[in-house]
């Protein structure tokens, strides 16, 4: 249930690859500050503005003032929110780099999904 004092991550529940990094913030100092909703499932909300295909396509977070995120600057914020992250947040912010950490983004999208396969087989052995 998401809350007006969190900011709302939507993630792939069913990407090995999401679910790691996402049990990994969801660790940290900070996550209470975080509502996590898994978009893999049919019946996931995703709000005004996000359909569950383009939350599956691409990671998206909803921001205290209901304003969408998506790529890049949607890990900022989420870094934003976690201690141990700030500094990586920060360095996002000097000029040129977030556009930089978007190409990368958007780089290994293409990648996500044979990665994901990947790290689906090499769990079942």
């Amino acid at each position: 249930m998401t809350n007006a004092d969190q900011k709302t991550i939507y993630y792939d529940g069913s990407c090995p690859l999401c679910t790691l990094e996402i049990g990994h913030y969801r660790q940290q100092s900070g996550a209470e500050s975080l509502c996590f909703i898994d978009i893999s499932h049919d019946k996931s909300v995703t709000g005004p503005g996000l359909t569950q295909d383009a939350a599956m396509a691409r990671f998206h977070v909803r921001a205290r003032d209901g304003s969408l995120l998506s790529g890049a600057a949607a890990f900022v914020s989420v870094w934003d929110e976690l201690p141990k992250w700030r500094w990586a947040a920060r360095l996002a912010r000097l000029p040129g780099v977030l556009p930089l950490l978007e190409l990368g983004y958007r780089g290994f999208l293409p990648l996500r999904p044979g990665l994901a396969a990947l790290m689906r087989r090499l769990g079942r052995r």
